[in-house]
C-alpha cells in the first residue's frame, strides 16, 4: 500500500508522541468482535478522527485512504463514552508545543 498525501488535519509528529499513549490505552480496552486483529494504523485512526472533526463531514464520507468509516467512529465513540478524549494529555495544556499541535 502507498503511503497517501498528508492532509492539514493530520496530527504531527510531536504531537503523536504526546497522545499515542493515551491512544494506545484505548485501543488495548477495546473488545469485541473484529478488535482482536490490528490491521489499521493507528495514527491513522486519528488522522481520520481529526479529519472529520475539522471539515465537519458525516462518518460515511470519510475518503477511502483513511481505515474504514466504521473502525474509526468505534475509536471515537468508545473514546467519548468512556473519557478518553477529555484527558488533559488530549486537550492543549502546558505540555502542548506552542504552534505545533494546533493549540
Amino acid at each position: 500500500m502507498s503511503v497517501r498525501r498528508p492532509y492539514r488535519s493530520d496530527v504531527s509528529d510531536v504531537c503523536w508522541a504526546l497522545i499515542e499513549p493515551v491512544f494506545t490505552v484505548l485501543r488495548a480496552r477495546r473488545t469485541g468482535p473484529g478488535t482482536a486483529a490490528r490491521v489499521h494504523d493507528l495514527r491513522e485512526i486519528v488522522n481520520a478522527i481529526l479529519y472529520v472533526n475539522r471539515t465537519g463531514i458525516p462518518w460515511e464520507y470519510l475518503p477511502h485512504d483513511f481505515p474504514p468509516f466504521k473502525t474509526v467512529y468505534g475509536y471515537y465513540a468508545k473514546g467519548e463514552a468512556d473519557g478518553t478524549t477529555q484527558q488533559d494529555e488530549v486537550h492543549a495544556g502546558p505540555k502542548w508545543p506552542a504552534g505545533q499541535c494546533g493549540v
